[in-house]
């Protein structure tokens, strides 16, 4: 077949990929995008781990097992009487695939509107010469296309414990999570980290019995201790154990009878956890498999990452890399902001992210969202600074929704009043850290969102109480 020519050519449709063929589209260039996901249909699924076995499907799942656990605990308070309440497990994933289905047609439709040509396969660097790149496509059929300038963005794959494969049967990844077929009796998590409590939830609120294995002393210690504490403290009042300093040894795969994990618990005693499933979410690697760096001299990290400099190029001229494949923080977002200031850089632009402002947001109940700096970070940067908090149980619309766990906690500089970091715990959460992420950008005083006005009654209330609160004024509480 006859090479074809683009200016840009994009290996990875996830989000830092499509992103980037699209921005890239809009400023002009002739761009392809190259990936190889399929859906069950074996057609093209375009969208990366975020689509479709990450933030898509898990938020699908985590809504759903929401809605059941409210009606079976939650709608009486509300007058609401429920009756034979049974959960339909096929239906509740059938569901979540039709979602992930929906936003698949979306990217394929984006780069239809867009003019960005899609192909369907495994891109990786055939060679380099004095016009550009060669970058194999291997689908249905293998063909070569050529460009000027190329952005990886393959992504990452999930950690696998030593001596625990996946078989996404018994030991799962969060591919295998989000397709557990009927409710375990007993499910075993090893990691606390976003995916874990996420899909720990879920299947905690269908049913199933839930122990959290986590290696680290402190739970969630990224984020600011007292919001951790405030939801370490709804967890287990929902039931979701969570054993901390755990060293974890032989893990036994025992097909029809489920999975046995030795470790030794925080006392340095022996345990032994017997479980159906277990779900391994220890952390997720670069994804260069079948790239064939080599074939052109890109250069690699020891942890399989592609080494970058602060605007995201590579070793080799007008090669670009984005989002997991790449330094910084494992986020869908990231990778978006990254792919659009790639392409703005290509076209002689200045795009820009900024890591200080990128919110990090665990979807569990209550909903966990921070952006900026934890408290325990200024103190060990030797930062002076203040703090404010607001309870939600102080907050008339949390009151009326019948959700009132968490607070929002807000630090500013002692001497400035510039907002150095916004943490909060409590029912949208994911939705409320957007006002803080905008202040935080535009260097906002704690003071200028005291004085904002917000709706009554609303969620974002707590916020502007708690920026009250580092004046020590707060109006409600």
């Amino acid at each position: 077949m006859a090479n074809k020519n683009f200016d840009v050519v994009v290996i990875g449709g996830g989000p830092g990929g499509y992103i980037a063929a699209i921005r890239a589209a809009q400023l002009g260039f002739s761009t392809a995008c190259i990936d190889d996901w399929k859906g069950k249909d074996g057609k093209p699924a375009p969208g990366g781990t975020c689509t479709n076995v990450g933030c898509i499907p898990s938020k699908a799942l985590l809504q759903s097992s929401e809605n059941f656990e409210h009606a079976g605990k939650h709608f009486a308070d509300h007058g609401i009487a429920v009756s034979g309440l049974s959960i339909d497990i096929a239906k509740m994933v059938a569901r979540k695939d039709a979602v992930v289905k929906q936003n698949n047609d979306g990217i394929l439709y984006l780069f239809k509107k867009n003019k960005v040509s899609f192909f369907h396969g495994r891109g990786s660097f055939a060679k380099a010469g004095a016009e550009g790149y060669e970058i194999k496509v291997a689908g249905t059929a293998e063909e070569t296309i050529t460009c000027k300038h190329v952005i990886v963005a393959t992504g990452s794959n999930p950690r696998a414990l030593p001596g625990a494969d996946f078989d996404e049967v018994n030991i799962l990844s969060n591919d295998g999570a989000l397709r557990i077929p009927a409710v375990p009796k007993k499910l075993g998590l090893i990691g606390s980290g976003v995916i874990g409590l996420e899909m720990g939830s879920v299947w905690r609120r269908v049913g199933a019995e839930v122990t959290v294995l986590e290696g680290l002393p402190t739970f969630l210690g990224a984020v600011d201790e007292q919001i951790a504490r405030e939801a370490k403290k709804a967890f287990d009042k929902q039931g979701l154990k969570i054993e901390l300093g755990v060293k974890v040894g032989e893990v036994k795969n025992r097909g029809d009878k489920g999975v046995t994990v030795a470790y030794t618990d925080a006392r340095g005693e022996a345990r032994k956890l017997e479980v159906d499933k277990l779900i391994v979410s220890i952390g997720r690697v670069p994804n260069t498999s079948g790239l064939h760096p080599e074939s052109v001299g890109l250069k690699l990290d020891e942890r399989g990452a592609i080494v970058v400099d602060g605007e995201c190029r590579t070793n080799l001229p007008n090669v670009w890399a984005v989002g997991d494949v790449v330094r910084g923080p494992m986020l869908a977002h990231k990778a978006e902001e990254e792919g659009v200031a790639v392409a703005e850089r290509i076209a002689g632009q200045h795009g820009h992210v900024d890591f200080n402002t990128i919110p990090w947001v665990i979807y569990t109940s209550p909903e966990i969202a921070w952006v900026g700096r934890t408290e325990q970070q200024l103190k060990a940067d030797g930062v002076t600074y203040r703090a404010g908090t607001f309870p939600f149980m102080a907050n008339g619309r949390a009151r009326a929704l019948g959700d009132t766990t968490g607070m929002v906690k807000v630090l500013a500089d002692a001497k400035t009043d510039e907002i150095l970091g916004v943490h909060i715990v409590g029912p949208m959460a994911s939705e409320l850290i957007a006002e803080a992420v905008v202040a935080m950008a535009f260097r906002a005083s704690s003071e200028d969102i005291a004085r904002i006005c917000h709706a009554h009654p609303s969620l974002s209330e707590a916020t502007k109480e708690a920026a009250l609160a580092v004046d020590k004024r707060t109006l409600n509480f």
